[in-house]
Order: structure tokens, then C-alpha cells, then sequence
């Protein structure tokens, strides 16, 4: 069997285990375990038998809905790779739509705080791209926490473990923050998720009051950290297109406005906090 063949027929059997990319999946995992790119799979000789064996391993875990990002070990997101896998969230593709615009909102020398960081996805990314900004990053989770620091080594980023909402947590920055950003649980306990979502943390995920238990608080933390002028930017389930902003504005925030994904789903809300008269 060649490559080609042996990604075909995985392909077959992801499309029928309902994944949503079942070709593009194959072809990761097939470069994953051949350690060739993808399009080199198309001429490559066949795989050993035990390249085959540990590759066809991978894709019945892949048809059972596991997260290809916890099969290779990795998920892209933007310009870099992250190290991902069981008790982390897997960075998703919309939140780089989140990391564009606080790129945009991030003065030169500015300081971040990136609340429910996760793998570390946003802070990794605004401290690799912006390297003039001072990054922390906040996660109470431990487990997901080992992975939030073996992310951050070397980006010059803080990782914090402690709960983001806490008064004392970074109360040394109160005042002084430019930019807060947080893709922090969100997805009402009601809403039925993707298979793959299951494999997530579930204190990653689901949140209680309609979604909103972390947000609502949260909001007020990123009031504290925030100098006057600040900016605040969260992502949050397309059920809170317009409770997001009115949540900004009930905490001090103006400019409160809410911005959609490339699907055209609400994603991400955006506020600046009130000037001092």
C-alpha cells in the first residue's frame, strides 16, 4: 500500500465517522506519523508496516471524534505551533480574529494581561508578534497550566496560575493594564457541542448563567487592571451577540461593541474603558 492509498482509505473512513475534514485530517496524521508534508505523500513510497500499523492506530482514535490536535501533539494558530493535548483547551481558529485586534488596540511598550490564557494561545501570540509588550498570562487550571508555561518559555510572556476574576491576582498592575484580553469558558451547559469539544476540559467550556458566570465578572476584574483609556476584548458563544457589549457597558466600558467571526457568527466583544473626567 502507498501513502497515497493509505490516506485515501482513511479519508473514506473519517467522512464516514462524520469529520468534518476527513482528506485534510488523513493527510496530517499520515505527515505526522511519515514525518514527510503533504504533498510529498502523493509520490512517497509506502509506509513500513509499522509506520502503517501506529498511522491506521491514529486514525480509528481520529473516527472516534478525539481532536487531531491531541493525536499530532500540536495545534497552529497564526504564526506559531502550540503544544497541546488532554486537560488544555484547543485553540480554535476564530480566536485569531481576537489576537488581530488586539494587535491593533496594543500601544508600543504596552502592557497585556491575557486572562483564562489556556495553552496560551493569544499570549503567545501578541508576545511573539509585539515583542516591545509586556505579556502575562493567567490560567487557574493546573493541569492546563504545565501546558501554558512550556508554550510561553523563551516569548518573554508571564504565565500566572490563579483565578483570573480574583481581586488579589495581578492587583500590582491595577491601574496600569493597556490591553485585556480573555477567551474564558462561555458555552451554556444547554448547548449541544462538536464530539471533539467533549475532549476539552470541561471547566474550559461550559459555564453556568446562560454562559455568562465567568464573563460578568470578568469584566469587572479587566475594570481594575485597565488604566482609564484601556481595552478590553473577549470572546464569547454566538448566543451573547448582544448581551457581551451590554455587559461592557454595565461595567465601565464604552465603545462596547461586538464583532463577528468569518462565518458571520458574534464571537468577540470589545470595550474601552471610561475616561477619568
Amino acid at each position: 500500500m502507498t501513502w497515497a492509498e493509505a490516506v485515501a482509505a482513511a479519508a473514506e473512513r473519517l467522512a464516514a465517522a462524520g469529520v468534518a475534514s476527513p482528506r485534510v485530517d488523513a493527510e496530517l496524521l499520515a505527515a505526522h506519523v511519515s514525518g514527510l508534508k503533504r504533498a510529498q505523500l502523493l509520490i512517497a513510497d509506502g509506509p513500513d508496516a509499522g509506520r502503517l500499523a501506529q498511522f491506521e492506530a491514529l486514525v480509528a482514535r481520529r473516527a472516534t471524534r478525539e481532536p487531531l490536535q491531541h493525536l499530532t501533539g500540536s495545534a497552529a494558530f497564526r504564526y506559531g505551533e502550540l503544544a497541546v493535548g488532554p486537560g488544555v483547551f484547543v485553540p480554535r481558529p476564530e480566536t485569531e480574529l481576537l489576537v488581530d485586534w488586539a494587535l491593533e488596540h496594543l500601544p508600543k511598550g504596552g502592557t497585556v494581561i491575557d486572562a483564562c490564557s489556556g495553552s496560551g494561545a493569544v499570549a503567545y501570540s501578541i508576545a511573539t508578534e509585539r515583542p516591545d509588550a509586556r505579556v502575562w498570562a493567567v490560567e487557574i487550571d493546573p493541569d492546563a497550566f504545565e501546558w501554558l508555561e512550556s508554550n510561553l518559555e523563551g516569548t518573554g510572556a508571564v504565565p500566572v496560575l490563579a483565578d483570573a476574576v480574583a481581586p488579589g491576582t495581578l492587583a500590582e498592575l491595577d491601574g496600569q493594564v493597556d490591553l485585556v484580553t480573555a477567551n474564558p469558558p462561555y458555552v451554556p451547559f444547554e448547548i449541544e457541542v462538536a464530539p471533539e469539544v467533549e475532549f476539552d476540559p470541561s471547566g474550559a467550556v461550559y459555564a453556568a448563567e446562560a454562559g455568562l458566570a465567568v464573563i460578568q465578572p470578568l469584566a469587572v476584574r479587566a475594570a481594575r487592571w485597565l488604566r482609564p483609556g484601556g481595552w478590553f476584548g473577549f470572546e464569547h458563544d454566538d448566543t451573547h451577540g448582544t448581551v457581551a457589549p451590554e455587559i461592557l457597558r454595565v461595567s465601565g466600558f464604552t465603545d462596547a461593541e461586538d464583532h463577528d467571526d468569518l462565518a458571520g457568527r458574534p464571537r468577540f466583544a470589545t470595550g474601552r474603558l471610561g475616561l477619568l473626567p
